[in-house]
């Protein structure tokens, strides 16, 4: 069974670019109902399917799958939800942990967060300076909900 244990925080100012790369990201999503949602994307030549189950705190079941790339792109052009989340992702690491930091375009520009991935859900971690407000809780922030919702109509 797969578990995602993560923290979701507001990023302040633009310093973090330095920190590292970034990749841009094209998702949609086939199914957002609360108790799961079903997710395509591609990162860089490659493509994936993701099913991820309800939110209990900041943990929820998740699977993961690699998908032909042109079969994510057609899901993708063809089936899924609009409108598409773009987004460039950055990875920094920080205090021994990986930090992904989402940079929105399209419908969701403006928006910039930052996601923690954790071994449990008590686990204790050191924050960076850029790191602001934390949103783990609050479900305008899931990609799934900014398909329905986007930052830009807020």
């Amino acid at each position: 069974m797969g578990k995602e244990i993560e923290r979701k925080f507001l990023v302040k100012g633009d310093e973090w670019k330095k920190l590292g790369k970034g990749t841009v990201y094209r998702q949609g999503y086939l199914s957002t109902v609360k108790e799961r949602v079903v997710r395509v994307r591609t990162i860089d030549d490659k493509g994936y399917l993701t099913i991820k189950g309800i939110n209990r705190g900041a943990t929820r079941l998740e699977y993961e799958y690699e998908i032909p790339l042109q079969d994510a792109n057609e899901m993708l052009d063809e089936l899924c939800e609009r409108p598409l989340i773009e987004k460039t992702r950055y990875v920094v690491p920080y205090a021994g942990l990986k930090w992904e930091i989402d940079e929105f375009a399209g419908e969701n520009e403006g928006l910039v967060f930052a996601e923690v991935e954790l071994t449990d859900e008590n686990q204790k971690i050191e924050l960076p300076d850029w790191i602001g407000e934390e949103v783990t809780d609050d479900p305008r922030y899931f990609n799934s909900n900014l398909i329905k919702h986007p930052y830009t109509k807020w």
